[in-house]
């Protein structure tokens, strides 16, 4: 989010004022910014004819516009991405396809290790959810970070916002997640069945908004659509969620996607050799603007 304050005397209107503070913004842009509920005025939506009077704070809620490669930390062996929602970690059928894998490889300081190995992402996040994924520069790192995430050694935690509030303030939800291949779409059952994979989602409520709720979710599993499906079966599907959510609600808030962060990586206190130094590192991303909405019930 970003926040202004109108120091000037005389009047000025609300959308002149932003293309001064941020020239790049179309009227257009602006026209969909306030449709999508991402500009307050003294944390009400109003008008761009508005006139703003002196003392008038003028808060500015803007996803990562950045369509480069967003490293949040890199050495010789691996990276951590910034992936924004609306773009595919990667796709190995279509190598013209726009991936953050194929950023990382055009971006990184050596495209491969020597050893014939490329550059490449060690999980993937949906198409339509933001956050970090751990990249591997060598072969090395990338065989560490796998076995790191399949063992749990790295901690994912994640933000979303639900459309329904959780009966419980804080849970451990189980299950089992079925994958039909051909719809592309999971279920979550109650019993065990063949195919099945036990799956478990922690959650905790951080805010509640009108009927939205703010989650910081852990994954002890991590497995196909495992956040979007699991809270869809209690009835809060994560806002914006156009496959298990709810559509008529993700269009009365404006959201093109699923309301879903993830946030923080947390590398263990214990790794083995010779992985020590990033013992006990933590990445957090700010959290993204519909989290300050609902925190700040501006949305709800």
């Amino acid at each position: 989010m970003e926040e202004y304050r109108f120091e000037r005397e005389g009047p000025m209107r609300l959308d002149r004022f932003l293309q001064e503070k941020r020239p790049m913004l179309s009227y257009s842009k602006l026209c969909r910014l306030l449709r999508e509920n991402k500009i307050k005025v003294n944390g009400k939506k109003q008008p761009l004819s508005l006139r703003l009077c002196k003392g008038d704070r003028v808060a500015l809620y803007l996803p990562p516009q950045d369509k480069r490669l967003q490293v949040i930390f890199e050495d010789e062996a691996l990276a951590v991405l910034y992936k924004p929602a609306g773009l595919p970690t990667l796709d190995r059928e279509d190598p013209e396809k726009d991936t953050l894998e194929k950023r990382f490889r055009c971006g990184c300081i050596q495209n491969a290790d020597g050893k014939g190995f490329l550059p490449s992402v060690c999980h993937r996040l949906d198409t339509g959810t933001e956050g970090l994924v751990l990249a591997a520069k060598t072969q090395e790192a990338e065989s560490f970070l796998t076995q790191a995430l399949r063992d749990r050694l790295i901690k994912k935690e994640y933000l979303c916002v639900t459309f329904g509030k959780p009966k419980e303030k804080k849970a451990r939800l189980r299950g089992w997640l079925y994958k039909d291949a051909e719809k592309g779409r999971v279920r979550v059952l109650d019993a065990p069945r063949p195919g099945a994979k036990t799956i478990e989602t922690w959650y905790e409520v951080q805010a509640e908004s009108g009927r939205l709720a703010l989650l910081r979710i852990e994954l002890p599993t991590g497995r196909t659509h495992q956040i979007r499906a699991h809270m869809a079966s209690i009835g809060c599907p994560v806002l914006g969620d156009g496959k298990y959510g709810d559509n008529a609600a993700n269009r009365a808030y404006h959201f093109r996607y699923q309301a879903l962060c993830a946030w923080r990586l947390t590398f263990a206190a214990a790794l083995p050799a010779p992985w020590q130094r990033y013992e006990n590192r933590v990445f957090t991303l700010p959290k993204p603007w519909y989290c300050a909405q609902v925190i700040e019930k501006i949305l709800q």
